[in-house]
């Protein structure tokens, strides 16, 4: 299976561009505008299995441009998206209905969205937007949003460090949303495992 030519891209720029790259790609993806932040946090994660960045660092700068990004997706969505949202004329009963389900869902899944959003794509890109249509609270909001922030440039940029060279291969075979899915259960086996044997000892 070839790899996606946007991490061979990558894989080609040297490493202080790759940082900032990293930076601006992650940021813009997360506020909300379809650019390949996830690819480039892989891309960089196989960098970094190369020798050619510090992991350590692609991790903070991933987690540091999701939280910042998402925080500018929530701004415009709770000023600019939710006036577009209720303003009158062509469906605005369809854009208000936006609403009017949305906030009770925020209300009730806004933390598990906004956490677990950040690994699946679509969601990763509107989540923050959602959250700010839909008025949920800024301080919920941004705790949420940094701990998926740091699980997921943690999790994504391990992955990919230790995978090296295959891990856009297994990305795009399994999805991203697979490889987590084993993460966790792997973490919950030990967990359960550890806790085990501190009551059997």
């Amino acid at each position: 299976m070839r790899q996606d030519p946007r991490i061979l891209a990558f894989l080609e720029i040297n490493a202080r561009v790759a940082y900032w790259a990293l930076f601006l790609l992650v940021a813009t993806e997360s506020s909300g505008f379809p650019v390949p932040g996830e690819t480039a946090l892989i891309a960089a994660g196989v960098l970094a299995s190369n020798g050619k960045v510090a992991i350590e660092l692609v991790i903070v700068i991933a987690a540091v441009a999701a939280i910042i990004g998402d925080n500018i997706g929530y701004a415009i969505g709770r000023t600019g998206g939710r006036r577009l949202l209720e303003r009158p004329g062509w469906f605005e009963v369809h854009r208000r209905r936006v609403i009017e389900h949305g906030e009770p869902f925020f209300e009730r899944h806004g933390p598990k969205a906004v956490f677990l959003g950040r690994w699946i794509g679509g969601l990763r890109i509107a989540a923050a937007w959602l959250a700010g249509i839909n008025r949920m609270r800024w301080p919920t909001f941004l705790f949420w949003n940094a701990l998926g922030g740091i699980c997921w440039a943690i999790s994504v940029g391990l992955l990919a460090y230790f995978l090296g060279s295959t891990a856009a291969t297994i990305f795009k075979a399994v999805g991203l949303a697979g490889v987590a899915l084993v993460v966790v259960a792997f973490v919950a086996f030990m967990v359960w495992r550890r806790r085990g044997h501190h009551l059997g000892g």
